[in-house]
């Protein structure tokens, strides 16, 4: 199809979809943006890497959105393979058409271009966006989400003086297409290469101060294998916001990030004009990385020199203690007027518990990752679209049961049934000696205990049924257990997934169906006019919005 021609299609299609959501998107702003994907040259280590580039930058483009706002992202796809964005922590409600996973979306083939109409629905906060497909997360392709809240809704501290974005995580230098056959072949990811900080190694970044002032930073942890701990030399944080909340203002030296995660703090530069260290360093490794950017003061003296400040390494009990140390604000606003603390989560009895348990078997000679004994593997066509289609034979609803079989593992594409509107518990049980990270796409979910041992039911005595933090990725100490409530109020066929890509990549992930009988587009959006077919589905005919 030429170029005008698409581009004809694609405005027809976004002033259909603007009409017929108009009542319930009232007067939100809508903002688009066009993407390319290209791979070129970086040099995030010192030594020529081919990147994942999205309008020639890496990381990629910082999106700043306000709640409610409609993002119109056409994304083109110049790599030589198929490509897919997903967009951590952002909830789709009603719309799982655009999660940007292959459970629910065709990917993108080569040359062509698939446009994403997101809302930023009733959420504030920290989030990023990344490449979902095989391990195309190893090349770069992220970058940060930041949804500020709307102007009458008041924020519990005052406007900061500036608002940075810091993309840290894990690297390496092999590429992902070697990455992969590492995998493949059955064996583990080799030590990572080094941490990055906004796709730069040591002192690759300065961050510019005023003193006096305070500053917000954002911070995520977008690697593919290690937790790790963030602290700036002579200062400390004030936490504020965790994955689209907000906190009870507590001070931290240091903060572990897990895989996936995000956090805001508050830093003041209350310190002697100089220039200061921010450090990266990965937790519960050794040997351990450590990666530095610059805080600098506007008026400096003088340069860094020196070591950067030591932090935790390997200690568990500390890492546990700051994660119970966080808890929601519950005096605080959130997307809405009404406090965050309205909504009485610890009052509502889950109508089902479900235990999630890792583990690492061994089939057909190789290595892979299970839920529950199964090792996912992908159909031949997304879940989503084969359930619109009802497509028989992609998969089986009940594939994964509801608690650990404790045998041997075995290959399935699974998915769990669940119900729309119902209330649940999961339970998240790691007999592993590595931390796990998981997350669960179009939701966030209450952390409501964390502990080690065998969970048991007697373990509910513990939970915090008042103020814990609501988020969307949470982590699971080694030999430990984290409990969660989550209230089903998204429809779709939403990823459950290890945030450690070589878990996710060999198995340890599956997807939930939240299904409705009613098929309102109350509940949710019918399948865009403009959705990628593939596989069994490949000839069918998207519907008309």
């Amino acid at each position: 199809m030429r170029t005008e021609n698409r581009v004809l299609c694609s405005l027809i299609f976004f002033l259909t979809f603007f009409i017929a959501f108009n009542v319930v998107n009232g007067e939100d702003p809508y903002r688009f943006f066009t993407w390319k994907v290209t791979s070129g040259p970086i040099y995030p280590m010192g030594i020529r890497q081919q990147g994942i580039l999205i309008n020639g930058q890496f990381p990629g483009p910082k999106i700043d959105t306000v709640t409610n706002d409609n993002l119109i992202i056409s994304v083109y796809n110049y790599l030589t393979e198929p490509f897919l964005i997903t967009w951590n922590g952002i909830q789709q409600r009603r719309n799982s058409w655009q999660d940007g996973v292959y459970g629910t979306n065709c990917p993108i083939p080569p040359g062509k271009n698939f446009t994403y109409a997101l809302q930023m629905k009733d959420q504030i906060g920290s989030f990023f966006y990344f490449p979902s497909l095989g391990m195309h997360k190893a090349a770069g392709g992220f970058g940060g989400i930041n949804i500020y809240s709307r102007p009458r809704i008041p924020v519990p501290f005052p406007h900061p003086a500036g608002d940075f974005t810091l993309l840290a995580g894990d690297w390496f230098k092999r590429s992902p297409r070697v990455l992969k056959a590492i995998l493949d072949s059955g064996h583990n990811l080799p030590f990572p290469d080094g941490l990055l900080i906004n796709g730069q190694g040591w002192n690759g970044n300065t961050f510019t101060v005023n003193q006096g002032q305070t500053y917000r930073f954002r911070i995520s942890n977008v690697g593919l294998a290690t937790s790790i701990n963030f602290r700036i030399q002579g200062h400390t944080m004030k936490l504020i916001e965790v994955e689209g909340s907000h906190t009870l203002q507590s001070m931290y030296t240091s903060l572990d990030i897990h895989l996936g995660q995000s956090y805001s703090v508050l830093v003041t530069a209350n310190q002697r004009p100089w220039d200061y260290y921010i450090t990266v360093s990965s937790r519960f490794t050794k040997p351990v990385l450590t990666t530095t950017a610059i805080l600098h003061y506007s008026n400096s003296w003088g340069k860094v020199s020196g070591p950067p400040p030591g932090g935790p390494t390997v200690q568990i009990d500390s890492s546990l203690s700051q994660a119970r140390s966080i808890r929601w604000n519950l005096t605080a606003s959130g997307p809405r007027p009404n406090p965050q603390g309205s909504y009485h989560y610890g009052m509502i009895k889950p109508s089902r518990t479900i235990r999630l348990a890792n583990n690492a078997p061994v089939i057909n000679g190789k290595q892979r990752y299970a839920v529950n004994g199964v090792s996912f593997v992908p159909a031949d066509t997304p879940l989503k679209i084969a359930d619109y289609y009802n497509i028989q034979g992609v998969f089986g609803v009940g594939s994964i049961p509801d608690s650990p079989t404790w045998g041997s593992g075995y290959l399935k594409t699974s998915v769990m049934h669940a119900d729309f509107r119902s209330y649940i518990e999961i339970v998240f049980e790691n007999w592993e000696d590595t931390v796990q990270s998981w997350h669960i796409d179009g939701h966030s979910f209450f952390v409501m205990g964390m502990d080690g041992g065998q969970w048991s039911q007697s373990s509910r005595l513990r939970y915090n049924l008042r103020d814990t933090v609501a988020r969307s990725t949470v982590q699971v100490y080694p030999k430990s257990w984290t409990a969660i409530y989550m209230a089903l109020d998204n429809v779709g066929m939403w990823n459950i997934r290890s945030q450690d890509w070589a878990r996710q990549y060999l198995g340890q992930q599956f997807y939930l169906r939240v299904y409705s009988s009613a098929h309102s587009w109350r509940d949710e959006y019918p399948i865009p006019r403009n959705a990628l077919l593939c596989g069994r589905a490949f000839h069918r005919r998207t519907r008309p919005l």
